[in-house]
């Protein structure tokens, strides 16, 4: 995931709503969503080159997702997948306050990461690039290739548009794709600065990125409802940006 914003505890219906954009390379090979045949209660995308996911949920209504951490053109090579990281704790039990202070204390074994979890009661976040783990409080949130709710353009851009869906309450799939979709990108004097050099700043710079070689390839959205059901939905994009194929998922009774 490259870009991802969250209403969390926001609305009376549902008490997360997530909309999220994973950014990587075209030619590593993925899954689409699905429930994992070696772990059916896990529904999520799947990375087949280390097995793990960026992204998943559970009928138990465990979440998590992973970003990385824009550390320049070669970032130094990790002992172990950040992919592991939302596949770990969707696979167990522990809280989410217990897993984020646990991979506070062994987050270096990771290239640099962003993590959230929830188990519906509460969300918590960890990055091995900051201040460790910490619960997250009811609002909007975002969250890119930096810690959580670092002002970047496409996060501030995204958090507002949440806002106003809130606002509006139309928390509709269409509608958060529509917000996933922006492909404009920041202005030269807004760009962050993460060591890839202004021109690839730019063209990463915009919540959905196009491009022949590294791009969106894929956009999720969650809604947690107070009942307990949950709709997932995932579209998937080629190179070109042009949608390959959208799967919808309802766990639980509410219909979507």
């Amino acid at each position: 995931m490259c870009l991802l914003v969250l209403a969390w505890q926001s609305h009376d219906e549902y008490p997360l709503v997530f909309a999220g954009n994973r950014d990587e390379r075209h030619a590593r090979a993925t899954a689409a969503a699905s429930f994992w045949s070696d772990t059916p209660e896990i529904l999520g995308g799947r990375d087949l080159e280390a097995g793990g996911t960026w992204l998943g949920i559970t009928a138990g209504r465990r979440f998590a997702v992973v970003t990385n951490f824009r550390e320049g053109l070669e970032p130094a090579k990790a002992l172990r997948s950040r992919g592991e990281l939302p596949t770990d704790f969707l696979r167990g039990r522990v809280s989410p306050a217990e897993y984020a202070r646990d991979l506070a204390r062994r987050g270096s074994d990771y290239g640099g990461f962003s993590f959230l979890c929830s188990n519906a009661a509460s969300l918590w976040f960890c990055s091995n690039r900051g201040d460790g783990a910490y619960e997250v409080a009811p609002g909007v949130h975002g969250l890119s290739n930096h810690l959580l709710d670092t002002p970047w353009p496409k996060v501030e851009r995204s958090k507002q548009r949440m806002e106003l869906l809130l606002e509006r309450d139309s928390l509709s799939s269409g509608a958060l794709f529509r917000l996933l979709a922006d492909r404009e990108p920041a202005g030269d004097d807004e760009l962050p600065d993460t060591g890839i050099g202004r021109d690839l700043e730019k063209r990463v710079s915009a919540p959905f990125v196009v491009n022949p070689v590294y791009g969106t390839r894929c956009s999720s959205v969650l809604r947690s409802q107070m009942d307990g059901g949950q709709y997932f939905a995932e579209r998937r994009f080629d190179a070109a940006g042009e949608t390959l194929e959208t799967r919808h998922f309802q766990l639980g009774a509410t219909a979507p």
